[in-house]
């Protein structure tokens, strides 16, 4: 028997109360929101302040922060277009030199060498950043330079004097070739490099003539140099001058040298603010396509605004710290006489009280308690009358379980009767024929030996030793049967379909068994009885029916029950006259009517014999 508890739900919880409220309280106890409303609510308010106060900190610092976004994009934007700007002015004054340079010497009218190399030099003077200044003739061929520098060399393959001839002209910046050992190093060790300015012109004789001079890079590099200290006097910039053709010709040296692309990300990932100019020359007139790129460390930029975040959100949780301990305050101040009601319940669930002391006031709290001192009354009452209930249904539970213990040692004796009935009936059909058949036999075995018919005596001691060996087999099959009989584990099919297989292997008979798709719900002791009865009919297939087949079916019958069909194709009988002794119908019968069933023989000489069992699987 399977015994079953229940706990009232919150019992377990209920019962460990009391000991937890007899512990004092600590300090982090008091903050234990499942234990004090108060706070509860202190957390309740610290958590709102804190999750709105961060969350509008949050949205005025992203605001702020794309604000100061925003305005450094159009600093650096600005600071871009100005640097450009000075150098397309610089570069196009530096033009201008040269075109003025060419109209003195036209006017001067003295076109000899000396005249010229000192005229040049003079605007060398003037003007340190041209690295050389120099005159060729229609040919190509240097007549007059600074310094005396490739005079008398050919020039003409240069692409400042072929683009001179159609006018002025700037070239961008380039690595010196004539002149690179004829100059100085720059003073870094770099290889020198130059940007070209050149203008044609006549001389007073009309001569056409080439004015070509080349201004060193380390100027244009100062240019820059002195915009980005004038732009950056209090926030680091870095500013690069990005070529036509994409090639980086001067800013940080990681990117010196570097080739640009359309797509290339001048921000890395955002951690620069990056504003471009690029210059775009007129048509026709002189000018570089250079673009000028100023960025800026997007971190430098943004920590005022971030800084200022912090800080908001610092005083927000100030702020909801504040609001909380005031909550908590007024929480403990508002509920105090909900503290004593809390109190005075703790104490009689305790036992230390037996009823709920009332509270003062006409609010909603002095009519809880009221209403819970009530209830508790109530709870009382119906706790005494449940005690004396308990007591007068476990007097009766007792007397129950007593009845019920004799009940089931007369059913235990009911059942050892049973079983020995069965195995009357066993011996009965079985061994007591083949004892009753050896008796004859050694009977007429002493007569036969007197008379001296020793023919005649051996032939009965053959029949008297066959019938010994029939009623052994007999016992030991009966013994066999008692053994196997696992019904309770395996289930009636699989008990039916053991017992069938152990008959046809003993008797060579064939049989067939149809079960049901799934297991029916017989229950354990309806199942042995139906086994029994199953056994015994088989039994009298193998002693008496001379049967070549046996056919067991096992199926659900209407109404709920369960019928158990055993058909054989024997010698059958004649259930009116009936063979006492031998087929035990009415023990059969018995057992059926032990499990509330009804069981139904149909036979006819010469036609089988059909046995039937309806019983309710309960």
């Amino acid at each position: 028997m399977s015994t079953y508890s229940w706990d009232p739900p919150g019992r377990a919880a209920t019962d460990a109360a009391p000991a937890a409220a007899d512990e004092p309280a600590s300090p982090l106890a008091l903050l234990n929101p499942r234990r004090h409303l108060a706070a509860a609510i202190g957390w309740s308010v610290f958590a709102v302040v804190t999750v709105a106060g961060a969350g509008a900190a949050h949205w005025v610092g992203r605001a702020a922060e794309q604000q100061v976004r925003w305005g450094s994009e159009q600093l650096v934007l600005q600071l871009a277009n100005q640097t450009r700007q000075t150098l397309a002015d610089s570069l196009d004054n530096r033009l201008s030199i040269v075109q003025a340079t060419a109209a003195q010497i036209k006017a001067a009218g003295d076109t000899g060498a000396a005249a010229l190399r000192a005229s040049l030099a003079s605007v060398q003077s003037q003007f340190p950043e041209f690295a050389w200044l120099g005159l060729a003739d229609a040919a190509g061929i240097v007549v007059a330079a600074t310094g005396g520098l490739l005079e008398g060399k050919d020039v003409s393959g240069r692409p400042w004097f072929q683009a001179a001839a159609a006018g002025p002209w700037l070239g961008d910046v380039h690595r010196a070739l004539m002149l690179e050992k004829q100059l100085p190093m720059a003073p870094d060790g770099q290889p020198l490099r130059f940007v070209d300015a050149a203008v044609p012109l006549h001389d007073a004789n009309g001569r056409r003539l080439v004015l070509g001079s080349h201004l060193a890079w380390r100027w244009v590099e100062d240019l820059q140099a002195a915009s980005l200290r004038a732009l950056s006097s209090h926030e680091q910039l870095e500013l690069m001058l990005v070529a036509a053709d994409g090639a980086v010709l001067t800013g940080p040296l990681p990117w010196q040298g570097r080739m640009l692309h359309a797509e290339q990300d001048l921000t890395e990932a955002g951690r620069y603010i990056v504003g471009q100019a690029r210059h775009e020359p007129q048509a026709g007139s002189p000018g570089l396509a250079w673009t000028v790129v100023v960025r800026q460390r997007s971190d430098s930029v943004l920590r005022p605004a971030r800084q200022a975040q912090r800080a908001a959100f610092s005083t927000v949780l100030g702020a909801a710290l504040l609001a909380a301990g005031l909550a908590i305050a007024a929480t403990l101040l508002l509920t105090r006489r909900l503290t004593r009601l809390a109190a005075h319940a703790q104490a009689v669930h305790d036992g230390r009280a037996d009823r709920l002391r009332p509270i003062g006031g006409i609010d909603e709290v002095a009519r809880i308690g009221a209403t819970l001192a009530a209830a508790v009354s109530q709870l009382q009452e119906e706790k005494r009358a449940l005690q004396s209930l308990n007591g007068a249904l476990d007097a009766k539970v007792a007397e129950r379980t007593r009845r019920v213990e004799r009940l089931a040692l007369r059913n235990k004796q009911v059942a050892v009767v049973r079983e020995r009935l069965r195995l009357a009936r066993d011996i009965h059909d079985s061994l007591a024929n083949s004892l009753l058949a050896l008796l004859n036999d050694i009977r007429l075995m002493r007569v036969l030996r007197r008379q001296g018919r020793m023919d005649d005596f051996d032939q009965r001691l053959a029949s008297a030793e066959s019938a010994a060996s029939r009623g052994l087999g007999e016992a030991r099959a009966a013994i066999t049967q008692m053994r196997h009989n696992n019904v309770g584990e395996a289930g009636l099919a699989a008990a039916l379909k053991e017992l069938l297989v152990r008959f046809s292997e003993r008797t060579g008979i064939a049989h067939t068994l149809d079960l049901p798709p799934g297991e029916l719900p017989i229950a354990t002791a309806t199942a042995e009885v139906v086994f029994r009865i199953a056994e015994e009919a088989i039994r009298n297939v193998e002693r008496h029916a001379c049967a070549r087949s046996l056919q067991v079916t096992l199926a659900p019958a209407g109404g709920g029950a369960v019928r158990l069909t055993l058909a054989d194709d024997g010698v059958g009988f004649d259930t009116a006259v009936g063979k006492s002794g031998h087929y035990g119908l009415q023990g059969l019968r018995e057992q059926a009517a032990l499990v509330g069933g009804d069981l139904g023989v149909d036979s006819r000489p010469g036609a089988g014999t059909r046995v039937t069992l309806s019983f309710p699987p309960g």
